[in-house]
Formats: C-alpha cells, sequence, structure tokens
C-alpha cells in the first residue's frame, strides 16, 4: 500500500507524493534554547527522527533540517535573570540539548542551522517582502500585514474578521491591523542586535524559519512538521511570508504531533508539572522513554505516568528477554543477510498508514510472543544441537545474519522473526543494546531508586542459600520475604540464585 499521511493544512490522509521523486526534504521546528529540554520536546523530536528513520529505510534519500532558535525574548529574559549574555545561554542549552538527544538514541538532522547564523538571509527575506507591499516599517520595527495575505488562517482554519472579532491582545497603535506581527524588532538597551536597513535590530521568531528552510530546501518542500502547538501563530505565519514572497505553495504536508499530558494535566510551569528529560532519564533507561512516547499515535496525546512508563518498561524488558533467550539457547552466526519477513512487512503496513507507531510496536509485541512460542517448541525438541549454546555475540547495531548450513525450519523461522524485530527496532530507536548489557543497566538504574546495597542483598542471599543446604526451610522463607520487602525478587535456578529488583 503507498504511504498516506495527515496534511493539517488539506484536514485529511492524502498519500504522500514528493516533489522530486525518491527524494523527501522535510523541516521541523527544533527548540528555543532558554532552558532545559522537557518531555513534550522529547516526544517532537523523537517523533520526527522516527519518521526520517522510516523514510530512509524505505528507500528515500532524506534532507532532514532542524533548527536552533538561539535568540528570543525569552533567552534574552533568562540571560538578565543569569546576568550572562544571551549567546552563553543559548549554547549551555543547545549543548544540554544534544545530551538529550543523543542519550535517547536521536540522530543527527541533515543541516542543523541556528537562527544567529543567518542574519543575512533573513534581512534578505523582510526586504523582500517590504518590496513585495506585504510588510511595513515604523521606528526601526518591522510588521507583516496579515490582511495582505488572503488566505491567512488556511491551515489553522481560523478566519481573520472572527480573530479579530474575539481579540483579546495587546493593542500596538503602530499596526494596520492587532494581528500583524513582528518581522524585525528594533535593538534595546542590552539586547543582542545586528546591522539592518531599518537600523540595528534582531529578527522576529517566525521570520526566522521562513528564512532558514528556503535556505537549505528551496521555495517549495516535502514536509514541514512541529507540535501541535506551533500550528497557530508559528506556522499560520510561515505561510503566510513564505507564500507571499514566492507566490507558490510553501509546504506539500504539514505534521503536527500531539502533547505530552502529566498524570492526565496539561505540562505547565504555573502547575509545576514540567518533567525535564535529564530528570526522567535518572529513572528510566532512555529506550523505555521512546517506546512510552512512541506507543499513541503521533497525533493523539500521551499521558506521562507512573503506570504507563512501567508498562512501557514491562515491554522492553521482554523484548529483551526474547533477545537473550534466543542468544542462550540457539546462539547466531554471520555470514548471509536475512531477508524481512512478515512482521516487517506488517510493520511497514502500520507505518505507510500516517506514521502509526503504535501499530508498529503492538506488531513487535505478537512478534515476540510467537518467537517465544516456537522457541518452546524447539527447545523441546530434544535436539542436540538446540541445547548448544553458541557463544558469537549478537550484532544488534547491524543486520541480523545467519549461516547456509542452517535448515531447521523452526530455527530459520525463529531468526527471521528476530531479525524483523531488530529492524523494525532500528527504526524505532530501541533495542540496540547487547540484552545482559540493558539488563544491568535497568538493575543498577533500580538499585539506585529503591537506594538498595547490593552487598547486603548477596549476603542475605547467602544465609538463605545455606539455609536451604540444611533444610532450614523456615529460615530460607523468613529472608525471602525480608528481601521481597526490600523490592527483591529471588530466582532459583540449577545453577544458582539470581535476584532482582522489582519496581
Amino acid at each position: 500500500m503507498p504511504l498516506r499521511v495527515y496534511n493539517t493544512l488539506s484536514r485529511q490522509k492524502e498519500i504522500f507524493e514528493p516533489i522530486e521523486p525518491g527524494k523527501v526534504r522535510m523541516y521541523v521546528c527544533g527548540p528555543t534554547v532558554y532552558d532545559s529540554s522537557h518531555i513534550g520536546h522529547a516526544r517532537s523530536v523523537v517523533v520526527f527522527d522516527v519518521i526520517a528513520r522510516y523514510l530512509k529505510a524505505v528507500g528515500y534519500q532524506v534532507v532532514y533540517v532542524r533548527n536552533f532558535t538561539d535568540v528570543d525574548d525569552k533567552i534574552i529574559d533568562k540571560a538578565n535573570q543569569l546576568g550572562i549574555d544571551s549567546a552563553t545561554v543559548a549554547e549551555r542549552f543547545i549543548s544540554e540539548f544534544y545530551e538529550d538527544m543523543d542519550a535517547l538514541n536521536v540522530e543527527r538532522a541533515t543541516v542543523e542551522p541556528r537562527a544567529t547564523e543567518h542574519i543575512d538571509q533573513i534581512v534578505q527575506f523582510v526586504e523582500k517582502l517590504i518590496n513585495a507591499g506585504f510588510a511595513y516599517q515604523v521606528d526601526g520595527d518591522v510588521f507583516f500585514s496579515v490582511e495582505k495575505f488572503k488566505e491567512y488562517g488556511k491551515l489553522s482554519g481560523r478566519k481573520l474578521e472572527e480573530m479579530e472579532a474575539g481579540a483579546r491582545i495587546d493593542i500596538d497603535e503602530r499596526k494596520n491591523n492587532p494581528f500583524d506581527f513582528v518581522l524585525w524588532k528594533s535593538a534595546k538597551p542590552g539586547e543582542p542586535s545586528w546591522e539592518s536597513p531599518w537600523g540595528k535590530g534582531r529578527p522576529g521568531w517566525h521570520i526566522e524559519c521562513s528564512a532558514m528552510s528556503s535556505e537549505y530546501l528551496g521555495e517549495t518542500f516535502d514536509i514541514h512538521g512541529g507540535g501541535k502547538d506551533l500550528c497557530f501563530p508559528h506556522h499560520e505565519n510561515e505561510i503566510a511570508q513564505s507564500e507571499s514572497i514566492s507566490g507558490k505553495l510553501f509546504v506539500k504536508y504539514w505534521i503536527h504531533n500531539g502533547f505530552v499530558n502529566i498524570n492526565q494535566e496539561k505540562m505547565s510551569k504555573s502547575l509545576g508539572n514540567f518533567m525535564m528529560i535529564k530528570d526522567v532519564l535518572k529513572t528510566y533507561h532512555p529506550e523505555v522513554v521512546r517506546l512510552f512516547l512512541l506507543s499513541n499515535h503521533y497525533r493523539s496525546p500521551i499521558d506521562f505516568t507512573e503506570k504507563a512508563m512501567e508498562e512501557a518498561r514491562k515491554g522492553l524488558d521482554k523484548m529483551y528477554a526474547l533477545l537473550l533467550r534466543v542468544d542462550q539457547t540457539m546462539g547466531f552466526a554471520s555470514n548471509q543477510t536475512i531477508e524481512p519477513g512478515d512482521c516487517w512487512q506488517q510493520f511497514c503496513e502500520a507505518m505507510d498508514d500516517d506514521f502509526n507507531s503504535a501499530r508498529g510496536i503492538g506488531i513487535i509485541f505478537d512478534t515476540v510472543r510467537k518467537v517465544n512460542r516456537m522457541l518452546d517448541q524447539y527447545e523441546n525438541s530434544g535436539s542436540d544441537q538446540i541445547k548448544q549454546a553458541n557463544q558469537i555475540e549478537l550484532p544488534f547495531k547491524e543486520e541480523l545474519k545467519y549461516e547456509n548450513s542452517l535448515s531447521d525450519p523452526i530455527k530459520q523461522t525463529i531468526r527471521s522473526g528476530l531479525a524483523d524485530v531488530l529492524r523494525i527496532g532500528n527504526i524505532l530507536g530501541i533495542l540496540l543494546e547487547q540484552p545482559a548489557v540493558y539488563f544491568d543497566k535497568e538493575q543498577t538504574q533500580r538499585i539506585d531508586q529503591k537506594s538498595v546495597d547490593p552487598a547486603v542483598i548477596e549476603k542475605l542471599v547467602e544465609e538463605r542459600n545455606q539455609a536451604r543446604k540444611t533444610k532450614n526451610w523456615k529460615k530460607a522463607d523468613q529472608i525471602r520475604n525480608q528481601l521481597f520487602e526490600m523490592g527483591v525478587i529471588l530466582e532459583d535456578r540449577p545453577e544458582g540464585t539470581v535476584w532482582k529488583i522489582n519496581k
């Protein structure tokens, strides 16, 4: 089936046909870098990271541009609070953004421009708007005249006359219309500024993205993305600016992701419920966070709760447990690529339906269950070859491969299913670690959360083992219960007792 995407502009799903066959040009609004990134930022970045990965995986050449807004009122306010210059503030939070996104396995965009590096292009863009009669200057400020762009409001569905009737905005008597927006702001004492034909000043927010997107992607490009909150006024204003200059369609497909709520409430500084990415990663493995963010369709809101995060953690545990089980049961070798199978095909069908990662994750879980059932058959078949663990490590960051000599159909099916799971994991940005490493990290994180001493646990486990050897079952049970109260679960295996931290 062809790829279909929901286009905010048309308010319906459309067959995706890029302007240039085989090539996708995509622009996504990045952060305004005045503070640490929160979980809402993470959702947008992860969603479009997965979209870019998928488009590449199915054969498109992708040019992906994600910008940084590094000059803005909020950045200047933060600089004044901290007693430093705004460039230092921006640099600090750009660096922190990269730390967060690298931890979340987010791939770098093709180009990641900063507004302050494109002042010349922005000034030229504003000049064109003035010369074309769509903008006017007052006292060193330049405003865009919304009434001159007859299609203003077409993205958000808002009509200018209705907005004017219900307007509750600060009145600037210098504007021709209350909804005219600033393209260039005249310099104020202590603020960063650049030379322009209208005197020293700095760009407005909306003009930055129009200038940078046209610089790298041209007057018309395929996909423009961002959070739902950017639809109006930011993206609406981008359309007005860009199409006023070119007279052409600015963007073919507009894609907007839904919000992240916190315990069914909108994230708000007034409520004090902002969840910063760096804080979330102290509690949850980065792949757990990605799995959670992708577990709802990208256009739907998603609710960040402890229950939802634990479900994501348990789900990822099941996936890694399968990888570990296969590795320990039958091992892997490496000289022939396994071709994609049914699981991959079903995943592609899900993603071709407006990038439905939630359904794609469900397909992984279905495959995990099927492969586990096949492993049950495989392990019970009595074959000596099956019971010999192959010590070769799984190449998790490369394509899964196997030997020509393997002919067991169940074994081949298991490996095919697992290869598909890993392919899908690479698109979703999960299952990128060795399973043993993943479980070690999970264990360490839970130990830190529970504030328990592993040495104390080991001592109690040894005491219980001694009690069991002397058949002192009462003491053994008491120790098990004591450990359980500490959040520790025991599992007695033929090779000995192992323990893990329970949430």
